[in-house]
């Protein structure tokens, strides 16, 4: 099933198969995780505060995806980025300022962020 974001579309066109949002997300079933997102660095890129992220350990990780990390044994969830042959972690959100944080030896990219899932308020 398909919802128009901008004109509505007649309900006889959206008849599908059922959709299934996790097997859509989860792409490798046995190296994908669900992590709780904390904090709004990521907010430019669709992951909010209390988020569930779907990390994919088999992703490709590429300069520019989302990925999550181990850093000094914290983890984080940033952008993978890369400058001055250096690779580093950057938030993406034009409305605060998050530090960057460079990759050491010791940093481990532990996957890619693969999908997100988001709960909104109802009642």
């Amino acid at each position: 099933m398909t919802a128009s974001a901008g004109f509505p579309s007649p309900a006889a066109d959206d008849l599908e198969e059922e959709i299934d949002p996790i097997s859509w997300v989860v792409r490798h079933p046995t190296s994908t995780f669900w992590w709780r997102v904390e904090g709004d660095c990521l907010w430019d890129a669709g992951i909010r505060d209390g988020d569930l992220i779907a990390v994919d350990r088999a992703g490709k990780r590429r300069v520019g995806r989302a990925v999550l990390a181990v850093v000094e044994g914290a983890v984080t969830a940033k952008i993978l980025r890369r400058a001055a042959n250096r690779y580093y972690l950057s938030s993406a959100n034009a409305k605060e300022q998050f530090p960057d944080i460079e990759l050491t030896a010791d940093s481990e990219i532990w996957g890619v962020i693969a999908g997100v899932v988001r709960r909104y308020p109802i009642e």
